[in-house]
Protein backbone atom coordinates (compact mmCIF):
# COMPACT_ATOMS: atom_id res chain seq x y z
CA UNK A 1 0.00 0.00 0.00
CA UNK A 2 3.07 2.54 0.57
CA UNK A 3 4.21 1.90 -2.25
CA UNK A 4 0.91 2.67 -4.51
CA UNK A 5 0.45 5.60 -2.43
CA UNK A 6 3.96 6.77 -3.14
CA UNK A 7 3.35 5.75 -6.97
CA UNK A 8 0.22 7.54 -7.24
CA UNK A 9 1.33 10.92 -5.49
CA UNK A 10 4.26 11.10 -7.94
CA UNK A 11 2.39 10.70 -10.87
CA UNK A 12 1.21 13.20 -12.84
CA UNK A 13 -2.78 14.27 -12.42
CA UNK A 14 -3.89 12.15 -16.61
CA UNK A 15 -2.00 8.96 -15.42
CA UNK A 16 -3.59 8.25 -11.70
CA UNK A 17 -5.92 5.60 -13.38
CA UNK A 18 -6.92 2.00 -12.78
CA UNK A 19 -5.48 0.70 -15.87
CA UNK A 20 -1.95 2.86 -15.44
CA UNK A 21 -1.95 1.17 -11.84
CA UNK A 22 -2.57 -1.59 -12.58
CA UNK A 23 0.44 -1.75 -15.35
CA UNK A 24 2.76 -0.53 -12.74
CA UNK A 25 1.97 -3.25 -10.38
CA UNK A 26 2.37 -5.78 -12.85
CA UNK A 27 6.18 -4.35 -14.03
CA UNK A 28 6.45 -3.90 -9.93
CA UNK A 29 6.16 -7.64 -9.55
CA UNK A 30 8.51 -8.38 -11.82
CA UNK A 31 11.44 -5.75 -10.51
CA UNK A 32 11.06 -6.28 -6.86
CA UNK A 33 11.25 -9.63 -5.67
CA UNK A 34 9.43 -8.70 -2.27
CA UNK A 35 6.32 -7.80 -4.42
CA UNK A 36 6.97 -11.13 -6.59
CA UNK A 37 6.25 -13.14 -3.37
CA UNK A 38 2.50 -11.65 -2.74
CA UNK A 39 -0.22 -13.43 -4.69
CA UNK A 40 -1.42 -11.57 -7.81
CA UNK A 41 -4.81 -11.25 -6.47
CA UNK A 42 -4.24 -9.54 -3.44
CA UNK A 43 -2.28 -6.68 -5.22
CA UNK A 44 -5.39 -6.12 -7.52
CA UNK A 45 -7.61 -5.81 -4.18
CA UNK A 46 -5.48 -3.62 -2.74
CA UNK A 47 -5.73 -1.64 -5.84
CA UNK A 48 -9.26 -1.65 -6.33
CA UNK A 49 -9.87 -0.59 -2.83
CA UNK A 50 -7.31 1.97 -2.73
CA UNK A 51 -8.93 3.48 -6.42
CA UNK A 52 -12.29 3.11 -4.74
CA UNK A 53 -11.14 5.49 -1.67
CA UNK A 54 -9.64 7.90 -4.17
CA UNK A 55 -13.58 8.07 -6.07
CA UNK A 56 -15.06 8.47 -2.49
CA UNK A 57 -12.80 11.55 -1.86
CA UNK A 58 -13.85 12.71 -5.47
CA UNK A 59 -17.47 12.49 -5.05
CA UNK A 60 -17.36 14.34 -2.13
CA UNK A 61 -18.26 11.63 -0.10
CA UNK A 62 -14.58 11.18 2.10
CA UNK A 63 -11.39 12.81 3.05
CA UNK A 64 -8.63 11.53 0.88
CA UNK A 65 -7.06 8.36 1.75
CA UNK A 66 -3.84 8.25 4.05
CA UNK A 67 -2.48 5.96 6.75
CA UNK A 68 -4.29 5.05 10.18
CA UNK A 69 -2.57 4.29 13.60
CA UNK A 70 -2.32 0.75 13.99
CA UNK A 71 -4.69 0.95 16.71
CA UNK A 72 -7.11 2.34 14.78
CA UNK A 73 -7.40 0.40 11.76
CA UNK A 74 -8.61 -3.68 11.85
CA UNK A 75 -6.08 -5.93 11.01
CA UNK A 76 -7.55 -7.77 7.79
CA UNK A 77 -6.28 -10.35 5.03
CA UNK A 78 -7.81 -10.50 1.61
CA UNK A 79 -8.16 -14.11 0.06
CA UNK A 80 -9.63 -13.14 -3.10
CA UNK A 81 -9.33 -16.62 -4.85
CA UNK A 82 -12.16 -19.33 -4.08
CA UNK A 83 -10.48 -21.79 -5.56
CA UNK A 84 -7.40 -21.69 -3.27
CA UNK A 85 -9.55 -22.18 -0.04
CA UNK A 86 -10.22 -26.15 -0.94
CA UNK A 87 -12.74 -25.78 2.38
CA UNK A 88 -13.61 -29.45 3.95
CA UNK A 89 -16.08 -29.73 6.32
CA UNK A 90 -14.51 -31.91 8.93
CA UNK A 91 -17.82 -32.63 11.19
CA UNK A 92 -20.65 -31.00 12.10
CA UNK A 93 -19.20 -28.28 14.26
CA UNK A 94 -15.67 -27.53 12.69
CA UNK A 95 -14.40 -27.13 8.97
CA UNK A 96 -10.64 -27.03 7.42
CA UNK A 97 -9.53 -24.24 5.07
CA UNK A 98 -6.57 -23.69 2.94
CA UNK A 99 -5.31 -20.19 3.61
CA UNK A 100 -2.59 -19.32 0.93
CA UNK A 101 1.23 -18.61 2.80
CA UNK A 102 0.27 -20.67 5.92
CA UNK A 103 -1.62 -23.76 5.28
CA UNK A 104 -4.81 -25.77 6.48
CA UNK A 105 -5.90 -23.91 9.62
CA UNK A 106 -9.09 -25.04 11.55
CA UNK A 107 -12.28 -22.85 11.91
CA UNK A 108 -15.76 -23.06 13.42
CA UNK A 109 -18.66 -24.14 11.09
CA UNK A 110 -21.91 -21.73 12.07
CA UNK A 111 -23.40 -21.96 8.67
CA UNK A 112 -23.90 -24.20 5.22
CA UNK A 113 -21.68 -23.50 2.95
CA UNK A 114 -21.70 -24.49 -0.93
CA UNK A 115 -18.78 -26.90 -0.83
CA UNK A 116 -18.04 -30.19 -2.69
CA UNK A 117 -21.31 -31.46 -4.33
CA UNK A 118 -23.41 -28.55 -3.01
CA UNK A 119 -21.43 -25.57 -5.42
CA UNK A 120 -21.85 -25.06 -8.43
CA UNK A 121 -21.57 -21.89 -10.77
CA UNK A 122 -24.67 -20.60 -9.22
CA UNK A 123 -23.82 -21.27 -5.84
CA UNK A 124 -19.86 -21.11 -4.80
CA UNK A 125 -17.87 -19.64 -2.94
CA UNK A 126 -15.26 -16.77 -4.21
CA UNK A 127 -12.93 -15.64 -1.53
CA UNK A 128 -12.61 -14.83 1.89
CA UNK A 129 -11.63 -12.48 4.52
CA UNK A 130 -9.44 -12.81 7.16
CA UNK A 131 -10.38 -10.26 10.25
CA UNK A 132 -8.39 -9.68 13.67
CA UNK A 133 -10.52 -8.29 16.27
CA UNK A 134 -9.99 -8.32 20.36
CA UNK A 135 -11.68 -11.41 20.33
CA UNK A 136 -9.06 -13.21 17.96
CA UNK A 137 -9.07 -14.33 14.07
CA UNK A 138 -12.65 -14.75 12.28
CA UNK A 139 -13.43 -15.45 8.73
CA UNK A 140 -16.06 -14.57 6.67
CA UNK A 141 -16.46 -16.37 3.00
CA UNK A 142 -18.09 -13.92 0.26
CA UNK A 143 -20.59 -16.49 -1.29
CA UNK A 144 -22.32 -16.17 -4.66
CA UNK A 145 -25.92 -17.39 -5.00
CA UNK A 146 -28.32 -16.63 -7.99
CA UNK A 147 -31.83 -15.88 -6.25
CA UNK A 148 -35.14 -15.28 -7.71
CA UNK A 149 -36.30 -12.15 -7.38
CA UNK A 150 -39.08 -11.65 -4.86
CA UNK A 151 -42.24 -10.96 -5.20
CA UNK A 152 -43.80 -7.99 -3.49
CA UNK A 153 -44.73 -8.83 -0.22
CA UNK A 154 -48.25 -7.78 0.51
CA UNK A 155 -48.38 -8.26 4.31
CA UNK A 156 -49.52 -5.79 6.66
CA UNK A 157 -48.22 -2.26 7.59
CA UNK A 158 -45.86 -1.60 11.09
CA UNK A 159 -44.25 1.15 12.28
CA UNK A 160 -41.49 1.12 14.50
CA UNK A 161 -40.17 3.59 17.27
CA UNK A 162 -36.53 3.64 18.50
CA UNK A 163 -35.30 4.64 22.15
CA UNK A 164 -33.40 3.83 24.70
CA UNK A 165 -35.03 2.56 27.59
CA UNK A 166 -37.38 0.53 25.11
CA UNK A 167 -35.04 -0.55 22.06
CA UNK A 168 -37.70 -1.45 19.95
CA UNK A 169 -41.56 -0.27 19.81
CA UNK A 170 -44.22 -1.82 17.25
CA UNK A 171 -47.48 0.18 16.26
CA UNK A 172 -49.10 -3.19 16.80
CA UNK A 173 -48.31 -2.65 20.82
CA UNK A 174 -45.39 -5.15 20.77
CA UNK A 175 -41.97 -4.36 22.13
CA UNK A 176 -38.51 -5.91 22.09
CA UNK A 177 -35.79 -5.68 24.93
CA UNK A 178 -32.95 -6.92 26.03
CA UNK A 179 -30.45 -6.70 28.89
CA UNK A 180 -27.01 -5.23 29.74
CA UNK A 181 -24.86 -6.21 27.09
CA UNK A 182 -22.40 -6.98 30.12
CA UNK A 183 -23.28 -8.71 33.23
CA UNK A 184 -22.94 -6.86 36.47
CA UNK A 185 -19.48 -8.75 37.38
CA UNK A 186 -18.17 -8.15 34.05
CA UNK A 187 -19.16 -4.38 34.09
CA UNK A 188 -17.31 -4.66 37.58
CA UNK A 189 -14.05 -6.02 35.92
CA UNK A 190 -14.71 -3.75 32.84
CA UNK A 191 -14.11 -0.73 35.52
CA UNK A 192 -11.35 -1.95 37.16
CA UNK A 193 -9.44 -2.47 34.20
CA UNK A 194 -10.48 0.79 33.13
CA UNK A 195 -9.17 2.61 36.48
CA UNK A 196 -5.77 -0.01 36.11
CA UNK A 197 -5.13 1.60 32.50
CA UNK A 198 -5.51 5.44 33.89
CA UNK A 199 -3.64 4.64 36.84
CA UNK A 200 -0.09 3.18 34.63
CA UNK A 201 -0.46 5.52 31.89
CA UNK A 202 -0.41 8.24 34.49
CA UNK A 203 3.36 7.04 34.98
CA UNK A 204 4.14 7.58 31.53
CA UNK A 205 6.87 9.99 30.48
CA UNK A 206 5.61 11.85 26.97
CA UNK A 207 7.12 10.16 24.04
CA UNK A 208 7.54 7.01 26.20
CA UNK A 209 6.31 3.78 24.51
CA UNK A 210 3.98 1.98 25.97
CA UNK A 211 4.58 -0.99 28.43
CA UNK A 212 3.29 -4.66 27.66
CA UNK A 213 1.39 -4.00 31.31
CA UNK A 214 -0.60 -1.53 30.09
CA UNK A 215 -1.14 -2.83 26.45
CA UNK A 216 -2.24 -6.02 28.01
CA UNK A 217 -4.35 -3.85 30.25
CA UNK A 218 -5.78 -2.34 26.76
CA UNK A 219 -5.97 -5.89 25.35
CA UNK A 220 -8.30 -6.83 28.30
CA UNK A 221 -10.82 -3.98 27.92
CA UNK A 222 -11.29 -4.59 24.33
CA UNK A 223 -12.08 -7.78 25.06
CA UNK A 224 -14.85 -6.77 26.92
CA UNK A 225 -16.28 -4.09 24.54
CA UNK A 226 -16.08 -6.99 21.54
CA UNK A 227 -17.80 -9.20 23.71
CA UNK A 228 -20.61 -6.12 24.60
CA UNK A 229 -20.48 -5.60 21.11
CA UNK A 230 -21.20 -8.79 19.81
CA UNK A 231 -24.32 -9.81 21.83
CA UNK A 232 -25.78 -6.45 20.93
CA UNK A 233 -25.13 -7.69 17.16
CA UNK A 234 -26.92 -10.91 17.84
CA UNK A 235 -29.91 -9.59 19.52
CA UNK A 236 -30.22 -7.27 16.60
CA UNK A 237 -30.07 -9.55 14.35
CA UNK A 238 -32.87 -11.57 16.04
CA UNK A 239 -34.84 -8.84 16.57
CA UNK A 240 -34.45 -7.76 13.25
CA UNK A 241 -35.25 -11.39 11.62
CA UNK A 242 -38.43 -11.78 14.01
CA UNK A 243 -39.74 -7.93 12.67
CA UNK A 244 -38.75 -8.91 8.65
CA UNK A 245 -39.69 -12.76 8.11
CA UNK A 246 -40.90 -14.23 11.00
CA UNK A 247 -43.99 -11.48 11.63
CA UNK A 248 -43.94 -11.12 7.98
CA UNK A 249 -44.46 -7.22 7.72
CA UNK A 250 -44.57 -6.53 4.10
CA UNK A 251 -43.70 -2.82 4.91
CA UNK A 252 -41.91 -1.21 8.08
CA UNK A 253 -41.81 2.47 9.16
CA UNK A 254 -38.90 4.11 10.72
CA UNK A 255 -37.79 7.77 11.53
CA UNK A 256 -35.41 9.23 9.35
CA UNK A 257 -32.75 10.18 12.82
CA UNK A 258 -29.81 12.52 12.26
CA UNK A 259 -27.89 10.50 14.47
CA UNK A 260 -24.90 12.16 14.36
CA UNK A 261 -26.75 15.61 15.49
CA UNK A 262 -28.18 13.34 18.08
CA UNK A 263 -24.58 12.04 20.09
CA UNK A 264 -23.04 15.86 19.63
CA UNK A 265 -21.02 16.72 22.78
CA UNK A 266 -23.12 19.37 24.92
CA UNK A 267 -20.02 20.90 26.65
CA UNK A 268 -20.06 23.94 24.38
CA UNK A 269 -16.94 26.75 24.44
CA UNK A 270 -14.98 28.60 27.07
CA UNK A 271 -16.97 31.46 26.51
CA UNK A 272 -20.36 29.72 26.48
CA UNK A 273 -20.24 26.65 28.26
CA UNK A 274 -22.99 24.00 28.18
CA UNK A 275 -25.43 22.71 30.26
CA UNK A 276 -25.99 19.38 32.09
CA UNK A 277 -22.75 17.73 30.10
CA UNK A 278 -22.45 14.68 31.88
CA UNK A 279 -26.06 13.91 31.50
CA UNK A 280 -25.95 14.26 27.54
CA UNK A 281 -22.92 12.80 27.57
CA UNK A 282 -24.72 9.91 29.35
CA UNK A 283 -27.71 10.01 27.10
CA UNK A 284 -25.04 9.84 24.07
CA UNK A 285 -23.31 6.55 24.98
CA UNK A 286 -27.05 5.08 25.71
CA UNK A 287 -27.72 5.88 21.74
CA UNK A 288 -24.45 4.66 20.72
CA UNK A 289 -24.87 1.52 22.56
CA UNK A 290 -27.99 1.04 20.89
CA UNK A 291 -27.04 0.98 17.39
CA UNK A 292 -30.01 2.28 15.73
CA UNK A 293 -28.48 2.78 12.08
CA UNK A 294 -27.29 -0.89 12.36
CA UNK A 295 -30.78 -1.76 13.04
CA UNK A 296 -32.53 -0.03 10.09
CA UNK A 297 -29.51 -1.34 7.93
CA UNK A 298 -30.61 -4.78 8.67
CA UNK A 299 -34.28 -4.36 8.66
CA UNK A 300 -33.60 -2.96 4.79
CA UNK A 301 -32.29 -5.79 3.59
CA UNK A 302 -34.40 -8.29 5.21
CA UNK A 303 -37.64 -6.98 4.46
CA UNK A 304 -36.21 -6.51 0.81
CA UNK A 305 -34.88 -10.20 0.71
CA UNK A 306 -38.89 -10.95 1.25
CA UNK A 307 -40.11 -8.59 -1.18
CA UNK A 308 -40.97 -6.02 1.87
CA UNK A 309 -40.48 -2.12 1.87
CA UNK A 310 -38.52 -0.42 4.22
CA UNK A 311 -39.48 3.18 4.43
CA UNK A 312 -38.62 6.61 6.27
CA UNK A 313 -40.69 8.95 7.45
CA UNK A 314 -40.05 12.89 9.17
CA UNK A 315 -38.81 12.65 12.56
CA UNK A 316 -40.00 15.98 14.73
CA UNK A 317 -43.09 15.72 16.84
CA UNK A 318 -43.34 11.63 16.23
CA UNK A 319 -43.42 11.51 20.31
CA UNK A 320 -45.20 14.64 21.13
CA UNK A 321 -48.10 14.13 18.81
CA UNK A 322 -51.26 12.23 19.71
CA UNK A 323 -51.57 9.14 17.60
CA UNK A 324 -55.49 9.53 18.26
CA UNK A 325 -56.21 13.00 17.86
CA UNK A 326 -52.89 14.08 15.78
CA UNK A 327 -52.77 17.50 18.41
CA UNK A 328 -49.42 18.72 19.71
CA UNK A 329 -50.32 19.31 23.19
CA UNK A 330 -47.31 20.77 25.89
CA UNK A 331 -47.27 18.19 28.48
CA UNK A 332 -48.59 15.37 27.05
CA UNK A 333 -45.51 12.98 27.53
CA UNK A 334 -45.77 13.00 31.39
CA UNK A 335 -43.14 10.60 31.85
CA UNK A 336 -40.75 8.16 29.53
CA UNK A 337 -43.63 5.36 29.23
CA UNK A 338 -47.08 7.28 29.74
CA UNK A 339 -48.61 9.56 27.35
CA UNK A 340 -51.96 11.44 27.94
CA UNK A 341 -53.03 13.67 25.43
CA UNK A 342 -54.32 17.26 26.91
CA UNK A 343 -56.56 17.91 24.03
CA UNK A 344 -59.94 18.46 26.20
CA UNK A 345 -62.00 16.76 23.27
CA UNK A 346 -59.54 13.41 23.16
CA UNK A 347 -58.07 12.78 26.57
CA UNK A 348 -56.63 8.95 25.19
CA UNK A 349 -53.82 7.97 27.48
CA UNK A 350 -51.37 4.99 26.63
CA UNK A 351 -47.78 4.09 26.50
CA UNK A 352 -45.71 6.66 24.94
CA UNK A 353 -43.46 4.38 22.90
CA UNK A 354 -46.45 2.69 21.15
CA UNK A 355 -47.64 6.08 20.24
CA UNK A 356 -45.15 7.20 18.54
CA UNK A 357 -44.47 3.91 16.58
CA UNK A 358 -48.07 4.84 15.53
CA UNK A 359 -47.78 8.39 14.63
CA UNK A 360 -44.74 6.51 12.25
CA UNK A 361 -47.33 4.52 10.75
CA UNK A 362 -49.66 7.53 10.35
CA UNK A 363 -46.74 9.22 8.42
CA UNK A 364 -46.22 6.99 6.04
CA UNK A 365 -49.76 6.13 5.21
CA UNK A 366 -50.84 9.83 4.55
CA UNK A 367 -47.58 9.96 1.88
CA UNK A 368 -45.10 11.98 4.51
CA UNK A 369 -41.85 9.73 3.28
CA UNK A 370 -38.32 11.18 4.13
CA UNK A 371 -36.02 11.77 0.87
CA UNK A 372 -32.77 10.20 1.34
CA UNK A 373 -29.89 11.88 1.41
CA UNK A 374 -28.77 10.38 -2.17
CA UNK A 375 -31.93 11.66 -3.97
CA UNK A 376 -31.20 15.49 -3.41
CA UNK A 377 -30.38 17.28 -6.49
CA UNK A 378 -27.50 19.33 -4.27
CA UNK A 379 -24.63 17.43 -2.68
CA UNK A 380 -22.88 19.26 -0.03
CA UNK A 381 -19.07 18.98 0.72
CA UNK A 382 -18.00 18.74 4.37
CA UNK A 383 -15.54 21.07 5.41
CA UNK A 384 -12.79 18.48 6.21
CA UNK A 385 -12.98 17.28 2.33
CA UNK A 386 -10.34 18.27 -0.28
CA UNK A 387 -11.75 19.87 -3.48
CA UNK A 388 -11.38 17.87 -6.34
CA UNK A 389 -8.51 20.36 -7.70
CA UNK A 390 -6.18 18.00 -4.97
CA UNK A 391 -6.58 15.07 -6.98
Amino acid sequence: MKVLHAWWQMMPKEKRTLAHADAAIRQARTDIDFLAVLPAQTAQAVLKTYFQAWKNCWGGWAAAPDFKARFRSVLSVDIPQGRDLSIVRVHRRWGMVNIPKVGRVRFRWTKDLPVGKHANTDNRITGARLVKDALGWHIAFRVQALEAKPEPHQGPEVGIDMGVTVPIALSDSETYDHDEWLTVQEQAKLLRLEQRAARRKQHRKPGERTSRRLKHTYDQIAGLRAKAKRRALDWQHQTTTAIAIAKKYGTVGVEALNITNMVRSAKGTVDQPGKNVAQKAGLNRSISGEAWGRTVTMLTYKTAHRGGTLVKVPAPYTSRRCSACGFITPGSREDQATFVCKNPDCDWSGNADHNAARNVLHLYRIGLVAIPAAGRAVVRRAKRVKPAAAR
